[in-house]
């Protein structure tokens, strides 16, 4: 009998118990998060099975894939014995292919209609950042969506935005209209007053080029704040 501080290692479960022939049975819908990161990482340590350690990682991230999607890969390493280099990588990327592809089925749906059509087509480009971002949408006459651009990369607090470098892709696209998005990765929603005063430099310039800027969005994780809707454009 095996005794209680002997650790049972995947080889030792029912085939239908493992993870990837779990997933052979069952189809991969049959398997626990936990089991889909524990796929990832192969093994775990010398305490615990490659589930063991992906559910411990889970329950340290309260069991949300969203901010596991944010921590980097020294926080992984750092945190849990047995997370090498590698296996956080991987973790990391499978995670972001699962955001790149839900953007990808959001932009399927192009038309643009109102301030929730942005902040759904933005929304995994820039809820998990854990820096601030600034974006544009460009669109044609009829609102369709030409392109998404990120115009500039900043801190926890603030990002430096070149009103001649939003101008450029949207000259160069033809676009008749541009929205303007950026990401509070406080989860506040409230604008600044650089917020605004960027806003309204930037409207200011794109009025001289015939250019309208219908909207500026601050998107966070919990909901947005529309210039629009709040009549601040």
């Amino acid at each position: 009998m095996m005794k209680m501080r002997d650790k049972m290692v995947i080889t030792d479960w029912a085939l239908e118990d493992r993870p990837r022939e779990k997933m052979l049975l069952k189809g991969i819908r049959s398997l626990s998060n936990a089991e889909l990161i524990a796929i990832l990482i192969g093994s775990g340590n010398r305490r615990e099975t490659a589930v063991e350690l992906s559910q411990r990682i889970l329950n340290n991230m309260g069991n949300s894939l969203n901010r596991l999607g944010k921590v980097s890969v020294q926080d992984l390493t750092g945190q849990f014995e047995g997370i090498g280099e590698a296996k956080a990588i991987s973790i990391i990327a499978a995670l972001e292919l699962g955001r790149r592809r839900k953007s990808e089925d959001v932009l399927t749906r192009r038309k643009i209609t109102c301030s929730r059509d942005v902040y759904d087509l933005m929304y995994a480009s820039m809820v998990d950042l854990p820096q601030e971002e600034f974006w544009i949408v460009l669109l044609n006459v009829a609102n369709t969506v030409l392109d998404t651009i990120r115009i500039s990369q900043g801190g926890t607090a603030a990002t430096l935005v070149d009103v001649k470098l939003v101008l450029k892709p949207a000259i160069l696209q033809q676009a008749s209209s541009i929205m303007l998005c950026h990401n509070h990765p406080s989860n506040n929603t409230t604008p600044s007053q650089a917020d605004y005063d960027l806003t309204a430099k930037i409207v200011s310039a794109a009025s001289f080029l015939d250019i309208r800027v219908l909207d500026h969005l601050i998107i966070c994780e919990s909901g947005y704040y529309s210039f629009a809707d709040e009549g601040r454009l």
